[in-house]
Formats: C-alpha cells, structure tokens, sequence
C-alpha cells in the first residue's frame, strides 16, 4: 500500500467515526450561587513580614555560584580559566542572591475589630491601600477598604 492509500483509509474512518458521536444525556446546569462571607470593621494594626518558600538563606547565592563558576569555566585557558571560574562564580552568587531575595514577597497581617464586637487577624499579599484606623469590608477572609 502506497501512502496516499494508507491516508485515504484513515480518513475515512475518522469521518466515520466522528459521525457516531453522542451528545451529552444531561443537561448542562449554571453554576450554583455561593454564599459570600461579609463582616465590617475598623483596622486595628497592621504588620508586616517577609514571605518565603521556606528556603535556607543564601540557597540562591550557592547555586548561582556553582552554575557561574561552570559557566565561566568554558572560557580561557590556564590562569585565563582560573580566573574566568572565579568571575563567574562570584557573578553567579550575586545573580542568584538577588533572584532569590526577588522571590520573596512581603506579606501583611491585618488585624481587624469587628463591628460585631470581636477582632480577626487575616493574612495577605500586599497591602493595597490599608492604613490603620481605615473601615474595611471583609469578604471571605479578603479585607477591602470601604
């Protein structure tokens, strides 16, 4: 069998088959309404702490270092080797220090006393526009300023 046979033959069976499709037996139903958990309050304080994937520190300077000094190992020859090794490790920590210390992300508490009478400390990524004393809406665990 040539080619042009042997895709002839597939198409036709994909033709075939395509035309044996089933649609779906039920119907497709709209998402359901959930329920949002809405409390008002006054931001009590606000904190401040730096976010971290849990990295021991300098994790990123010690493998830029390595991955710099390989790199600048291709080049040169002799002391000119030597010394490229060493430019590149030390071009590689600095690299990889600051890609880690880029990586972590400040992150705020924000402690909030309810109107209800109680008080609810909630963590997030960035502090928006937030200053203390600020009336805030709080939906599911999320503070707003209102």
């Amino acid at each position: 069998m040539n080619f042009r046979t042997v895709a002839m033959v597939v198409l036709a069976s994909a033709t075939l088959l395509g035309g044996c499709a089933y649609p779906e037996p039920y119907p497709v139903y709209e998402r359901p309404v959930v329920a949002q958990r809405i409390e008002y309050g006054v931001v009590e304080a606000i904190d401040m702490y730096r976010g971290g994937d849990g990295a021991p520190i300098g994790l990123g300077a010690i493998i830029g270092g390595v991955a710099g000094g390989i790199i600048g190992h291709q080049f040169g020859g002799g002391s000119g080797n030597t010394a490229a090794t060493i430019v590149g490790a030390l071009g590689g920590a600095a690299v990889g220090n600051e890609v880690q210390r880029s990586n972590a992300r400040d992150r705020y508490r924000v402690i909030v006393r309810l109107d209800s009478g109680g008080s609810l400390a909630l963590e997030q990524v960035g502090q928006g526009e937030l200053r203390v004393g600020d009336r805030v809406r709080i939906v599911n665990n999320r503070v707003y300023r209102y």
